[in-house]
């Protein structure tokens, strides 16, 4: 786990203010509390994001929140879409994506 102030340092953007203001919008739940937060890999991965969309795509606080939990939802919806496809036989996997595919 890293801490905020290597957070700052390690992810290009991300200033302390910023930080602390995406945690305060729980755009961001480091471990820890205030003045002792510590950062997991996804959460570096979220900061990343973040500043993609803000920064390359120009997409402002106000929209951030919403396309946020689109993305969230996306990647559940694909984690469970992994999760059930193993759990299906292989051949019934086969046919149903040859059903799909055939449309």
């Amino acid at each position: 786990m890293i801490t905020i102030e290597m957070v700052t340092r390690t992810v290009s953007g991300v200033q302390p203010e910023d930080l602390r203001r995406w945690i305060d919008n729980a755009w961001v739940r480091p471990d820890g509390e205030p003045g002792h937060y510590r950062f997991d890999d996804i959460d570096v991965a979220r900061l990343r994001l973040i500043v993609e969309l803000r920064d390359d795509l120009g997409v402002d606080e106000v929209a951030l929140p919403v396309v946020l939990s689109l993305l969230d939802q996306l990647y559940e919806t694909r984690r469970q879409m992994r999760r059930l496809a193993t759990a299906i036989p292989p051949d019934i996997r086969a046919r149903i994506a040859g059903d799909v595919s055939a449309g």
